[in-house]
């Protein structure tokens, strides 16, 4: 165990840090951060529906959805594009590069179009959350080798027509890179990158990617890596997860998608108190021994009960500790398969309604975005679960910080 957490601080870790330092995967994940609000606006709406099935009376507000998480592709389009810029160091191309990458993306509506005679919107939305990553990335990398190049550096023209020219250059050669492909070889991009990305997608909802999906944030985070870094790959899987419920219910049918946000993070299941399912850890903290362990626990027990556990996470601190890091990843493989288990034998429902509201303390919220009350006692089974795994670890730690905390006997 030494030898591993050695290589892990000294080896691998560095190197997992510069890796998320690199301007690609940084402007992704920041891309991402930005997509929250809006995700989050259509999660407001999502659940005052709830509500408002009770109370038809309430005014309608699926417009605000509509056109906030309604058109997550396009927004995700321009935010990608437009942190590449940033990252990438050519904050003059951030804006432009970012508004070619919507105007590409609703470039794939035309095969619908003509087709149909009717766009299918859909592919600005959620469906379309991937397709809009993919092309801000695109257009991105080619403003970034357009910008290399350096073109009328040294011209004497005045600096707003060089500005304009060397704005007009990649955004006609972008522009006429995919319209040469979309309207001239008939070639409809949004479905053959669609059907390119179907394993994965396959993948993601099943159960091996559901625990991957959970357990490499997690392993990353127990050695102080943000767990943002991972949403650029989790929200393509879990907004069209998400979406496909709601169209199918919406229809008639029945919610098949189990790996969403709402799964992992919302309903406070698999996520109790946090990555990891800390808030068992966070209550053994509140009465432990070990005035340190106690005072800390007590301190950070508020943020638990709302899902939020970087207080205790850092300041245990589990990050880096080789005792407390093991079963935070055994509770991310284990909640996974509990949870899988539940919905997929139809003891607990499968979410069907976007409501990121991953700090409303569970079990409410459990019981809230599935409406099914047999959320409770998942609960309870998870919260026995977690507290098992975590005792003999937390105690081993516990015995190390009391050794620690007793005063050195004075030489005689």
């Amino acid at each position: 165990m030494k030898t591993f957490m050695n290589w892990l601080a000294n080896s691998f870790a560095p190197k997992a840090k510069k890796f998320t330092q690199l301007p690609a995967i940084a402007a992704l994940s920041s891309a991402m951060q930005n997509l929250i609000p809006f995700i989050l606006t259509g999660s407001v709406v999502f659940f005052y529906n709830v509500f408002r099935s009770y109370l038809p009376q309430l005014p309608d507000l699926t417009n605000i959805s509509n056109y906030s998480f309604g058109m997550i592709g396009l927004i995700a389009a321009f935010m990608v594009g437009q942190q590449f810029m940033e990252k990438f160091r050519h904050p003059q191309y951030a804006v432009t590069a970012g508004i070619v990458a919507v105007c590409v993306l609703m470039m794939t509506l035309h095969p619908v179009g003509a087709k149909q005679g009717v766009y299918d919107m859909g592919r600005v939305g959620p469906t379309g959350i991937l397709i809009g990553v993919l092309f801000g990335v695109i257009v991105g990398v080619l403003f970034h080798y357009y910008s290399k190049l350096n073109l009328l550096k040294n011209s004497t023209m005045p600096d707003f027509v060089v500005n304009w020219i060397n704005n007009i250059i990649p955004i006609f050669f972008t522009l006429a890179l995919f319209a040469t492909l979309i309207f001239a070889l008939k070639v409809d991009i949004f479905q053959v990158i669609l059907n390119l990305f179907e394993p994965i997608q396959s993948f993601g909802q099943s159960l091996p990617g559901l625990i991957l999906l959970v357990l490499i944030p997690a392993f990353f985070y127990s050695m102080g890596i943000s767990t943002w870094l991972w949403t650029a790959i989790q929200n393509p899987i879990f907004i069209a997860g998400i979406a496909a419920n709601a169209l199918a219910v919406k229809h008639g049918g029945a919610a098949a998608n189990i790996v969403t946000n709402e799964t992992v993070y919302s309903l406070g299941l698999i996520m109790m108190g946090g990555t990891g399912a800390t808030l068992t850890l966070n209550l053994l903290m509140c009465f432990s021994k070990s005035q340190k362990l106690r005072t800390v626990g007590r301190i950070c027990i508020g943020p638990s009960l709302f899902n939020i556990n970087e207080p205790i996470v850092f300041s245990t601190p589990v990050v880096m500790n080789p005792i407390l890091m093991i079963p935070m990843w055994l509770n991310s493989i284990v909640g996974c398969c509990v949870i899988w288990v539940a919905m997929q034998g139809g003891l607990l429902k499968i979410p069907a309604s976007l409501m990121q509201v991953a700090q409303i303390p569970a079990p409410i919220s459990s019981v809230l975005i599935l409406q099914d009350f047999r959320a409770i006692l998942w609960y309870v089974l998870l919260f026995i679960i977690y507290l098992a795994t975590w005792y003999p670890f937390f105690k081993v730690y516990e015995r190390e910080v009391l050794r620690e905390e007793q005063p050195l006997e004075p030489a005689v």
